[in-house]
């Protein structure tokens, strides 16, 4: 009932009893549902008290913190069993379980069988375990709610449940991709270019090993790496730009061998297989001893 249709009276015994709203919420802490927001309990406490003084009549005889409490908590409850997924019918048998599992635990000294507890209860086993199984159905939890502290700050359990060491699936599929195009981009490479990555970054060999394999100095074998990993790494930068055009006119310069590159590296593969763990098919490369040299 909104504040301003209130008489002065109401609105005065309001104000005197706000300090009931927090005793009764004290009072039935220990009844909240986990996944009752405290907040919103507390607005219907409140409303409770303003709908108390609303209806209030002196005359009666009662006492208008007795009345106040009995609305407030009325209140209270029927915030919870808004709150509430399960039927009441559902609410009550398990509470009737849970008597009887506490009386059987407390005569036998062990925590009874669901064979023990459904003949207390005079059901059978299997009618015992498909109720509990509706009861955790409806079974609702808040992500906003505090499961404890780290560092002075508080952890809700929206927080503990999200991964964030781990990557997250637009991630992995980003990781896949350029993991994808980097596969295609070895392949694409020359082939002394290819021996030289594959032998330097993958094989372990030295520029000496190299040099000594292809027939060059290690000074052109440094080169060779230089161009390959400028290739390899223009050519996959270009995949995710504008897509580079080969000049009509074929020439021997960089620039026409980086865009034939980045142009043939667009088609090696689709997206569905850059993601896929397969690399891309390739001539096996021979071992870096077997190499011819080069011209």
């Amino acid at each position: 009932m909104p504040a301003t249709r209130l008489s002065g009276a109401a609105r005065a015994l309001v104000e005197a009893h706000l300090p009931l709203v927090r005793a009764v919420l004290a009072g039935v802490t220990a009844h909240y549902p986990r996944h009752a927001d405290r907040e919103e309990l507390a607005q219907a406490a409140s409303l409770g008290l303003v709908e108390a003084a609303a209806r209030f009549d002196a005359t009666r005889g009662v006492p208008f913190d007795r009345w106040a409490a009995l609305r407030i908590r009325g209140a209270i409850v029927d915030a919870v069993r808004a709150l509430d997924f399960a039927p009441r019918v559902l609410r009550s048998a398990a509470r009737e379980a849970e008597a009887a599992r506490g009386a059987l635990e407390a005569s036998l000294g062990r925590t009874p069988t669901v064979e023990e507890v459904a003949e207390r209860l005079g059901i059978s086993a299997t009618a015992l375990v498909a109720m509990q199984g509706k009861v955790h159905r409806a079974f609702v939890l808040s992500l906003d709610a505090a499961v404890g502290g780290e560092d002075g700050e508080p952890v809700t359990l929206g927080s503990a449940l999200m991964d964030e060491v781990g990557l997250q699936p637009e991630q992995v599929l980003e990781q896949r991709e350029r993991a994808g195009y980097v596969r295609d981009a070895l392949a694409c490479l020359p082939e002394r270019l290819h021996a030289v990555v594959v032998g330097y970054f993958l094989e372990g060999h030295s520029s000496a090993d190299l040099a000594r394999s292809l027939g060059v100095t290690e000074s052109r074998v440094s080169q060779l790496r230089t161009e390959a990993l400028t290739l390899l790494r223009t050519g996959i930068e270009a995949q995710y730009g504008a897509p580079t055009a080969v000049p009509a006119q074929p020439s021997r310069t960089a620039a026409y061998r980086q865009a034939a590159f980045s142009a043939e590296l667009a088609t090696r593969s689709s997206y569905v297989t850059r993601l896929s763990a397969i690399p891309a098919q390739r001539r096996a490369p021979e071992p870096v001893g077997g190499l011819r040299a080069a011209g």
